[in-house]
């Protein structure tokens, strides 16, 4: 697996470095968000770790021109406390966050939980590819084909709108899906379950103000309706 780490603090950098190294990460580094968009571009990454506050391009930046080109994992790095902070770092197409000071031990199992979603498990024998109804998933290139159209998804907005699809009709309040999803440790709130769903629908949606597969039941919480 190669990791690149993007943060201004060297010696947070170089600490980092050691301890995924020592797990048997590849690691790359950069110190400014210029650097890191040009590794990102250049490297065959497996998942990014990058601070919010950086010279030259700020991390939010560096995040949303990463995901015009790549679906790489991105994990945030934010030594703001503010809910707002930690949510435009998901709406700007972030996995995961994680607020500094932060345990060497914590971001590490961060990463590993986002690895084993997103690296495919099954043998070149099986089913990479499942169809349900309207909609194909693809656990391989973690995409959804939906009215004919094939979309490229985050990591989390893949096992989100998995979730939804393959149980069709079944609603799921915003703190079920955040539990199963993010997992019942996450620090974040139901507000984190609205932003993907949002980014979903604008994805997958013709028209996402008038959403006809990602539904909402007032009171209840979300889910798939199948349209075939």
């Amino acid at each position: 697996m190669k990791i690149l780490i993007v943060d201004d603090e060297k010696l947070l950098v170089k600490g980092m470095k050691f301890n995924f190294e020592q797990e048997g990460y590849q690691v790359e580094t950069a110190y400014d968000g210029e650097e890191a968009l040009k590794l990102a571009r250049d490297k065959n990454l497996d998942i990014i770790i990058l601070d919010l506050m950086l010279p030259k391009i700020d991390g939010l930046t560096v995040c949303q021109k990463v995901r015009e080109f790549s679906n790489i994992p991105i994990v945030m790095l934010t030594a703001k406390t503010e809910d707002m902070d930690k949510i435009m770092g998901l709406e700007y197409g972030a996995d995961d966050y994680i607020t500094k000071p932060f345990n060497i031990l914590e971001l590490k199992a961060r990463v590993k939980a986002i690895m084993r979603r997103v690296t495919p498990i099954a043998s070149p024998s099986e089913r990479t590819k499942v169809r349900m109804g309207s909609a194909e998933l693809d656990y391989n290139q973690r995409k959804i084909t939906l009215g004919g159209i094939t979309t490229d998804l985050t990591s989390k907005e893949f096992d989100l709108i998995d979730l939804l699809v393959t149980n069709p009709g079944k609603v799921y309040s915003r703190d079920n899906l955040l539990d199963l999803i993010w997992g019942y440790d996450y620090p974040g709130d139901a507000r984190t379950v609205d932003v993907h769903i949002r980014r979903l629908r604008e994805k997958i949606e013709p028209n996402a103000a008038e959403p006809k597969y990602l539904m909402t039941k007032w009171g209840a919480g979300y889910y798939f309706q199948d349209n075939e």
